[in-house]
């Protein structure tokens, strides 16, 4: 997975930490940290799910859209979330249809 975590409007800066990000294998390694949590918590929002799986907020928001990029994740049905009180998006892993398990990360 090698999507760039910064935009085409971010400044220089941003840029070079996204550069490192990747280049670490940090962002992989969060990536695989979130789809696994998704796998063990479907269904949750975002905040939800770094709550349970005891992770940044923050950086479970950014990896879950770059994880449905991959067509690892997609979104649920919207639903109030538990600890906001608003309505949010849910997020589901993306099952391997021969045997309905998520897809490893």
């Amino acid at each position: 997975m090698s999507h760039l975590p910064a935009r085409n409007t971010d400044p220089d800066t941003s840029h070079e930490a996204a550069r490192d990000l990747v280049d670490s294998g940090t962002q992989a390694q969060q990536q695989a940290q979130v789809a696994s949590a998704l796998r063990q918590h479907p269904g949750l929002t975002s905040r939800e799910l770094a709550f349970s799986a005891c992770l940044d907020r923050h950086m479970v928001a950014r990896r879950l859209p770059e994880l449905e990029a991959e067509g690892l994740a997609v979104h649920g049905a919207p639903r109030i979330c538990s600890m906001s009180r608003k309505r949010c998006q849910t997020w589901l892993p993306v099952l391997d249809r021969a045997d309905q398990v998520p897809l490893a990360a």
